[in-house]
């Protein structure tokens, strides 16, 4: 129906699988050697270009698509400069952050990509107050967008520090945990919990209990920061409410589940076994990381979380990987937008299966690392995990391609 809609659709999974290609890379230098590439830049470069590149294009398409679904008219064309933009800015970021680091042109890229999603901000906001008939999901929609525009915050706050050449460690971390929250626990969570709303709008749930879900979460999303900053010697209060934050979460997500047990029958009932295994895995890894995040309220297990990177990173994939971009994929065949063939379905099964093996093995990599344990050959096993990323989406990208023809 809306032509354009597949193109961003295919650029968006071409683009997830060139994230895959620079994990390949990361992973390939830590177990042998590539002298010639920079870890750390290429590591930012790989980050950023996954954040605007793949999620937040993404996002931003399945955003315009419910928009033109429920004008009855075709959104895409007054959105394409906005796409074309955030594409280029995505790139930028990628071949700046991967050559210079934090530099003139990495951060000139950086900024214009902030310029652009509050431009889309502003537009989807008003078309939002535009729609005759409006339900939770464009509450849902307010805040992911809203959500983002905070993150620059810390963006700016970072490129300030970089670019002026001040070292302080704890401002740093602030600043980079500042933007990393606000983008998946607030653009990328609401975005898609707004996709999921419309989703299961139709199926008589009481609207009060979908509201007070909404207003649990976004209540709960910016004490929820200081989640990232246990850390720091808070105050009682500001203890007291990061404990509250975490527990509304909690409840929050308790009830959501609940009304997606009680409709899933009829809910399930039209959806292919794939696309029940991607939803379900993303559920899990959404409760694993409710579960988490209420546990690192407790001191000394937020020092362990926060003081071991493979924790961290593993923390982050299963956020990115395991709750977004599983939940991603299981929405967009849900609603038709692409039709499983055998190569997708193919894909996404090694898909899906090298991100739960990339969980596990960080996991494990993690807890030994507490004990300053090594696991033999961990490092040659997190590779060969990259490249069961990257060979799904490979077959995924050419089923999509196949869609097409």
């Amino acid at each position: 129906m809306y032509p354009k809609r597949m193109i961003w659709i295919r650029i968006s999974f071409l683009n997830l699988m060139l994230v895959a290609i620079i994990g390949c890379i990361l992973r390939y230098k830590i177990a042998f050697s590539i002298p010639f590439i920079d870890q750390k830049h290429l590591l930012h470069g790989h980050s950023h270009f996954a954040f605007s590149g793949w999620i937040t294009q993404i996002l931003m398409t399945l955003l315009i698509n419910h928009l033109s679904i429920q004008k009855k008219a075709d959104q895409f064309y007054k959105y394409n400069s906005i796409l074309y933009a955030n594409l280029i800015c995505a790139y930028g970021m990628l071949v700046g952050f991967s050559i210079q680091g934090y530099a003139f042109y990495s951060i000139l890229f950086s900024t214009l990509s902030i310029f652009v999603s509050w431009v889309f901000a502003v537009l989807y906001w008003k078309d939002l107050n535009r729609l005759s008939v409006s339900n939770i999901s464009s509450y849902w929609f307010k805040a992911a967008i809203l959500f983002n525009a905070i993150s620059s915050v810390g963006a700016f706050a970072l490129a300030f520090m970089m670019a002026n050449k001040i070292i302080h460690q704890n401002w740093y971390l602030l600043s980079v945990y500042f933007f990393l929250h606000f983008q998946y626990n607030g653009w990328f969570f609401f975005a898609c919990m707004g996709l999921l709303m419309n989703f299961i709008i139709g199926y008589n749930i009481n609207s009060y209990s979908l509201r007070k879900i909404f207003w649990l979460f976004a209540g709960a999303c910016i004490p929820a920061y200081f989640l990232s900053a246990l850390w720091l010697n808070l105050s009682t209060w500001n203890y007291i409410l990061v404990i509250i934050a975490a527990i509304l979460q909690l409840i929050a997500w308790y009830y959501m589940v609940k009304i997606i047990y009680k409709i899933r029958k009829e809910l399930f009932c039209h959806t292919t076994i794939v696309t029940k295994w991607l939803l379900g895995l993303s559920a899990s890894a959404l409760s694993i990381k409710f579960i988490l995040q209420t546990c690192s309220t407790i001191p000394s297990l937020s020092e362990l979380a926060y003081g071991f990177r493979p924790i961290v990173i593993g923390y982050l994939h299963l956020i990115l990987l395991g709750v977004i971009t599983l939940f991603i994929f299981g929405y967009i065949l849900s609603q038709k937008l692409i039709a499983e063939n055998k190569i997708i379905t193919r894909g996404i099964s090694i898909f899906t299966f090298s991100v739960v093996l990339n969980e596990v093995l960080l996991m494990i990599q993690g807890v030994t690392a507490i004990s300053f344990n090594m696991v033999p050959f961990m490092n040659e096993l997190l590779l060969i995990t990259a490249l069961g990323l990257f060979l799904g989406l490979l077959y995924l990208n050419i089923g999509i391609h196949q869609h097409k023809r």
